[in-house]
């Protein structure tokens, strides 16, 4: 039995999945300013383009940033509150800033996002080095609120609202490699999970003017950017209304309006909810080939009654009709992704191999598997006993995970023979002499870099593969 953890993803690369269990923290740039930034954030893709508005808002008021906690005036932890292990890392990390506050007293620690919004003061209280706690719609005030750390006191704004969406912030972009870029087009979320805190620390749903979505794409299109990302809790959701309440845009509608900007310019979106994913997104997908063939469609289990428990609006035979649908319209190569939990509350054997069966039915391209974790203020928290003890618990994510394993061998294996266009991202972390980037269903393709660099298209012929990556060459000429 292969050792298990607490949570575990398998992604397209093995060095990506060194990456994710790592914070992205802030780079260097010196202007000349007076203070300096230091930033880390945890969890979710939207916790990452959060810290993105964060340090521009920050900026504009005279910030610089820095990648090392050691040099920074403003040390910032954009949390997340999903798992309990993903709140452990930062407490842990806080820690070790006590000692470099030691060193620098006026060193100004704050905390950001979900856990500063689901803890909120008793944050303060806990960890005695926090002096600001900030939730995820509050970001507008922080100059005020390191203003009144900066007098001696310590500050809070968690107020949830339900208009913001930083829509007028043009994010200063800290991936790094000038490729790929989030957008994100909506805030908030309104499906009630019972297993689920994001409704409790990040609001109720609201989405971002279209024109402004647009707007941003083009901004990075023209900036040499070749791929963005459209984020949400449940982008299947989106709808915006001009003010005259004449125009409304859905999502396959603003998935279209991104599309055009430039055919050159890459589409991916994350996270689609089951029950909203419509015909008219899969056919938007088909009709534009820069709209990349990849669905994250979370399952969380595969059994209908552990589905209904978690509240997810949804049964087993509702989810395997959207498979079906996607691989009708846009063919079994689209690839698709999903959630996994193991071990929610009362979940039988017999249910556990549901999960393991809608896998293999669904044939999963990869997935984001973890065992339960009950998280306090949830309604599963309130209404269901978390039975399920923590080594069966651990048994059936060892399960969940071998299958995904074998799946993910067996869809990248589908790739081999096949000549693909990938966007390369840069070097592979292994040799400079070969280069890395994706295909269009989200699989990582390593092939020797010749003359080429990041940024590029490239046609690849792959000739073998694994469970994580592609591996082929370039294709010179090649024409579709």
């Amino acid at each position: 039995m292969k050792q298990v953890v607490e949570e575990l993803q398998i992604l397209p690369t093995a060095e990506e999945k060194a990456a994710c269990d790592l914070p992205r923290i802030s780079e260097e740039v010196n202007t000349g300013k007076q203070r300096k930034l230091y930033i880390e954030s945890y969890g979710c893709q939207m916790n990452f383009s959060d810290s993105e508005i964060v340090t521009s808002i920050l900026i504009d008021q005279g910030f610089d940033t820095t990648s090392s906690p050691d040099k920074a005036d403003v040390v910032l932890l954009n949390t997340c509150s999903i798992r309990d292990n993903a709140e452990q890392k930062v407490r842990n990390r806080l820690v070790q800033f006590q000692a470099i506050k030691r060193n620098n007293p006026d060193l100004l620690v704050g905390v950001l996002g979900c856990m500063a919004e689901r803890l909120k003061s008793k944050l303060l209280e806990e960890e005695k080095i926090v002096d600001m706690v900030v939730g995820p719609d509050a970001y507008r005030d922080l100059p005020r609120l390191i203003s009144e750390v900066d007098e001696g006191n310590k500050a809070v704004n968690v107020f949830l609202s339900r208009e913001e969406t930083y829509a007028d912030i043009n994010p200063v972009r800290l991936t790094g490699n000038g490729v790929l870029a989030f957008i994100s087009i909506m805030r908030g979320c309104d499906n009630m999970c019972s297993f689920c805190v994001v409704p409790y620390t990040r609001g109720r749903e609201r989405s971002r003017d279209a024109y402004s979505i647009v707007s941003e794409a083009k901004q990075l299109f023209d900036q040499g950017y070749r791929e963005v990302t459209l984020l949400g809790q449940n982008v299947d959701s989106y709808k915006w209304s001009a003010t005259s309440g004449e125009e409304q845009v859905n999502f396959a509608q603003l998935l279209e309006k991104v599309a055009l900007v430039h055919p050159d310019l890459r589409v991916r979106f994350s996270t689609s909810h089951p029950k909203d994913i419509t015909d008219d997104v899969l056919f938007t997908m088909k009709k534009y080939e820069n709209i990349c063939k990849y669905i994250h469609l979370p399952a969380q289990s595969g059994n209908s009654r552990i589905l209904e428990l978690m509240s997810r609006t949804y049964d087993r035979e509702w989810y395997i009709h959207k498979i079906d649908r996607i691989k009708e319209i846009l063919g079994n190569t689209c690839g698709i992704s999903t959630d996994m939990i193991a071990g929610f509350c009362s979940e039988t054997e017999a249910e556990h191999q549901d999960t393991l069966s809608l896998m293999r039915y669904a044939a999963y391209d990869f997935a984001y598997m973890f065992y339960y974790s009950e998280r306090p203020g949830t309604p599963a928290a309130k209404k269901l006993v978390d039975d399920i003890d923590i080594e069966t618990k651990k048994r059936r994510l060892n399960e969940i995970i071998e299958v995904q394993t074998e799946l993910s061998y067996q869809r990248n294996q589908l790739h081999v023979g096949q000549i693909q266009k990938v966007l390369i991202e840069g070097y592979s972390k292994r040799s400079e002499d070969f280069l890395k980037g994706r295909n269009t269903q989200n699989a990582m393709v390593i092939f020797p870099k010749l003359h080429y660099s990041k940024g590029q298209y490239v046609y690849v012929k792959i000739k073998e593969a694994n469970k994580a990556t592609l591996f082929g060459d370039i294709v010179e000429g090649y024409q579709e």
